[in-house]
């Protein structure tokens, strides 16, 4: 990364931390459930996931064996609000009974080890990516991990601190290069709150967009109203 791309992550990043301060800790009790709502999670919303992962956990529960002994029609029924439920539901029971098999129905020593041999063993499951792996690592077993969704992946881009043919892991990088690790968890919540509510995948919101003065992608075809522009990039400086 040269020094301009890096100085860009870095204060676009302090902007995101600043104004999408996160109140909210990660459930570290059972990796396996936080594997199984990452596995939910994936293309839909916060309030999808949480409703799919309450039925399914009151309809089925959520352990290995539960999850192994169960058909994929009564999974998918459980996890419909989630979408993709017949895909999800037989993921999800692949994964139980790999889990059983593998790892005796048990995956905390599996997250307690250093973070490159846990991720190689999590990947090994069925549909379990670079993406979701590093979602339980760092939100169950603390790892110092910045996961990266569709939503950072695309501000990553428009901001330039990467590539256009950027993979996943180069994003990665690049991100946590830019910021504290203590900060990752945040900032990893922050960026998909921002990717959501203003750099959205169609319409983005430029005018309002507080890393406006900062990135590129507005130049090159969005016509941004300068008196919006400086409002947004000041209203991170309220309620200090």
């Amino acid at each position: 990364m040269t020094k301009q791309k890096k100085t860009r992550a870095e204060e676009s990043l302090k902007r995101i931390l600043y104004a999408y301060k996160n109140s909210w800790s990660p459930e570290k009790s059972d990796p396996f459930k936080v594997l199984v709502r990452t596995v939910l999670s994936q293309n839909t919303n916060w309030r999808n996931e949480e409703t799919a992962y309450r039925q399914l956990s009151e309809m089925i529960g959520i352990t290995p064996e539960r999850l192994a002994e169960a058909s994929t029609k009564n999974i998918a029924n459980a996890i419909k609000p989630a979408g993709m439920y017949n895909q999800r539901s037989r993921t999800l029971k692949l994964i139980s009974q790999e889990v059983i098999k593998q790892y005796a129905g048990d995956l905390a020593a599996i997250v307690s080890k250093p973070y490159a041999e846990a991720r190689e063993s999590l990947m090994s499951l069925s549909g379990v990516g670079e993406k979701t792996a590093d979602v339980v690592l760092l939100f169950n077993a603390g790892k110092e991990v910045l996961p990266v969704d569709r939503h950072i992946t695309r501000i990553a881009k428009r901001l330039e601190i990467v590539s256009y043919n950027a993979k996943y892991d180069d994003i990665r990088l690049a991100l946590e290069k830019s910021v504290d690790p203590q900060s990752y968890l945040n900032a990893h919540i922050g960026l998909i709150q921002f990717g959501r509510e203003t750099c959205k995948a169609l319409n983005p919101k430029c005018n309002l967009c507080i890393l406006k003065d900062l990135c590129p992608y507005p130049k090159k075809g969005t016509r941004i109203n300068p008196q919006q522009s400086e409002w947004a990039i000041n209203r991170i400086k309220k309620e200090k």
